[in-house]
């Protein structure tokens, strides 16, 4: 979001439901921020070299909708900093792609990307990923974007359809999102869940986020490096030139055209209601609330899957064309 870390709590937005243990330090109110899963995304493992507990409980396995709490988020970074098990496949001026195939399934991969920002305070990344209508100007992958309801201050349910890769289908997801501080450190990740108002479109392949997010980490006043970590099932089998193409060129691309943004964005925003920042004054939030008990855990198994394994790239996909990871036109970001 997946881009920073995830929230925190005023007392009189704790609806109807209760995490099962607080963050401590809740700030943040709903919004959406992803960089969405992306067409490079899928599923993901736990890491074999962490030896924290792995993979946040709203992973495989989950039988009921649960606001992710402290061991969450204690997991999701330990996930983001393990280095074991992962194979480079992009390195280049400050930016890095890792990727691990999922034993069971060797078509399935996780990928985790990492990028230095020597001139983007945390702060302002974080306020990037959180902002929708800023999203809407840089983000060419999203297709529709948008907040479905709050569930906590720190936690929200929203909607993100995406461009994949010509001729692929293009995808979307609902996912129950939530974001924390943690210091001058910040955490957003969202898994995917069913809502009954927006069940799965037949122009779109509905894919799973089992875990997919962000961990932001100050080095300085000035400076941070995020860690972009994606386990999403796009619910079909890909053929191999997309998982090498999103490894080596989507993924890298979009981690840079996110940072033009956050350069961008300060100037942006003093134009754009300067003062309006619901992540950080949950006060200001429009958003209605929902119980936990509308929604429910969006299991793969219950989707149809798509066997795209034999579509080959298209002559624009070759060439270097849009579809997927749009231009690198900013021009739309003043």
């Amino acid at each position: 979001m997946s881009g920073d870390s995830v929230p925190c709590v005023p007392g009189r937005w704790r609806q109807h439901l209760q995490p099962r243990r607080r963050c401590r330090s809740l700030r943040g109110g709903p919004r959406r921020a992803e960089l969405g899963p992306g067409p490079w995304a899928s599923p993901m493992e736990k890491s074999a070299a962490s030896t924290e507990p792995q993979g946040p409980r709203p992973v495989l396995g989950r039988d009921s909708v649960q606001v992710p709490d402290d061991q969450d988020f204690r997991s999701f970074r330990s996930e983001c900093e393990a280095e074991e098990g992962w194979n480079l496949t992009y390195s280049k001026a400050g930016v890095s792609v890792w990727v691990q195939a999922v034993e069971m399934d060797r078509t399935l991969h996780k990928i985790k990307c990492r990028m230095e920002c020597r001139d983007v305070p945390a702060e302002t990344l974080y306020d990037v990923l959180h902002d929708i209508e800023y999203r809407k100007k840089w983000d060419s992958n999203v297709i529709e974007t948008f907040d479905i309801a709050r569930l906590t201050v720190n936690a929200d349910v929203g909607y993100y359809s995406w461009r994949c890769p010509k001729p692929l289908k293009n995808r979307d997801v609902i996912t129950l999102r939530s974001w924390l501080p943690m210091g001058t450190d910040y955490i957003i990740m969202n898994y995917s869940v069913k809502h009954p108002k927006y069940p799965p479109r037949k122009d779109l392949v509905r894919a799973v986020s089992i875990q997919t997010g962000y961990l932001i980490q100050s080095t300085g006043p000035k400076s941070c490096v995020i860690t972009y970590l994606a386990q999403v099932d796009p619910k079909g089998s890909l053929p191999k030139w997309v998982v090498n193409k999103s490894s080596q060129f989507l993924a890298p691309k979009a981690m840079k055209k996110m940072y033009k943004a956050c350069v961008k964005y300060p100037e942006w925003k003093q134009k754009h209601q300067p003062h309006f920042k619901p992540w950080l004054h949950p006060e200001q939030s429009p958003l209605p609330s929902l119980a936990l008990s509308e929604l429910s855990v969006q299991h793969a198994d219950s989707l149809e899957n798509i066997d795209e394994s034999a579509v080959t790239e298209s002559r624009e996909e070759r060439l270097g064309g849009a579809g997927g990871e749009g231009s690198d036109d900013d021009t739309s970001l003043t």
